[in-house]
């Protein structure tokens, strides 16, 4: 699209070598989609894990998906400065797994919630995330971290930390699960209801830089929402949580796995 440079007088018209380019997103004059990469700044995160029951992570696993871990890990995130997004909040709920047959494993997210239009529009088209509009928060209340999670009105996840307390590291994350490798089920069908895609894809944050890191004891309560379950990964234990701050940009992921592949339409 770089002829469609609207600082350049670049509102021509929409060519056919514009439509099939990467990146292409509509309407072809305002795009709603940013093209890789871009940037995040500054962002500040909450971090809780709880354990829950084999069952209920094993439930949520599309196949050939297998649980490697009973924890659960929730992301809440402030982004205060983010290319083509500006600023806005997001929540990421993922379980740990492995692709059988391979040696890929990491985190799989059955729930992600975000204030952005366009972050639940990029996550969902591009990577096949699961994202709905929320409004997730964070917040520093005198000696504690608070994160909640609010859709339709019900705070569905409410999560607390204390503050700056006791220094730590985000890799201390990776003995529950490689919470960095994040997997998703893209699933998209044809305007005749016919299946386009079902894949399973995969990607990782580049140029992550953390800034400071900080752990303690955590709390989680769940509050159910039909719209917005992350109550059926119920909390059986609390454990700990970290509370960091970082710069990472989101660059092109992959596909790991394709269920329509070699079919005949």
């Amino acid at each position: 699209m770089s002829g469609k440079d609207l600082r350049r007088g670049g509102l021509d018209r929409l060519t056919i070598e514009d439509i099939v380019s990467p990146g292409f997103s509509t309407p072809w004059d305002a795009p709603m989609v940013p093209p890789f990469p871009f940037t995040f700044r500054n962002v500040e995160v909450l971090t809780l894990a709880w354990r829950t029951t084999e069952a209920a992570v094993a439930r949520l696993l599309p196949p050939p998906l297998a649980p490697t871990s009973d924890v659960v890990l929730a992301h809440i995130y402030r982004m205060n400065d983010v290319e083509w997004l500006g600023a806005y909040g997001e929540s990421n709920v993922s379980i740990g797994c492995r692709l059988l047959g391979t040696d890929i494993a990491g985190s799989y997210s059955p729930y992600l919630f975000l204030s952005s239009d366009v972050g639940v529009v990029h996550g969902r088209e591009v990577h096949g995330q699961p994202k709905k509009l929320g409004n997730p928060r964070l917040e520093v209340r005198s000696d504690l971290i608070v994160g909640v999670v609010e859709r339709n009105g019900i705070d569905i996840l409410t999560g607390t930390l204390p503050t700056k307390q006791q220094p730590d590291s985000v890799e201390s994350l990776n003995r529950h699960f490689d919470f960095a490798e994040n997997i998703n089920l893209k699933a998209v069908d044809h305007i005749d209801g016919r299946p386009a895609i079902r894949q399973l894809t995969a990607r990782r944050l580049s140029g992550v830089t953390v800034h400071e890191c900080w752990g303690g004891p955590n709390t989680v309560e769940l509050r159910p929402n039909a719209q917005a379950p992350i109550h059926r990964l119920p909390v059986v234990d609390m454990l700990d949580g970290l509370h960091w701050r970082a710069d990472f940009t989101l660059v092109p992921g992959r596909i790991v796995h394709d269920y329509l592949e070699g079919r005949v339409e």
